[in-house]
């Protein structure tokens, strides 16, 4: 029996299901300390217990993204905040190639942004 978070990946058509799965096993695969969670009807990603990312697919328009907890913290010319105070996303194309080398150097920067406690 598959669990919540196989379930949201299983239950997907082709080309999503093999993105989304894709994206799932590369951030999992990015550093032994992140975990994989169900909050928020998502696959919700921590490292060392905190928030760091999520992935988000809306099944009518098929758009597959990335959103970073802490991107308002971080920077790169493919997140996008598009309105938002805190989170960026990073939009997937599941009928391409996922480009991996901007999704580790977001990575990268999202392991180091989540550790850093927010200052008021």
């Amino acid at each position: 029996m598959l669990n919540v978070i196989d379930n949201f990946f299983f239950s997907l058509a082709e080309p999503e299901r093999s993105c989304l799965l894709f994206i799932r096993q590369f951030v999992l695969e990015h550093s032994p300390e992140i975990s994989e969670n169900w909050k928020f009807n998502t696959p919700f990603y921590n490292y060392k217990g905190k928030w760091m990312c999520y992935l988000s697919y809306n099944q009518k328009t098929k758009v597959i993204y990335i959103g970073f907890v802490h991107g308002f913290r971080m920077s790169h010319k493919k997140l996008l905040s598009e309105g938002r105070t805190q989170v960026k996303v990073f939009y997937v194309d599941p009928n391409k190639d996922v480009d991996i080398k901007s999704l580790k150097t977001i990575l990268k920067q999202a392991l180091v942004k989540s550790k850093v406690k927010k200052t008021t």
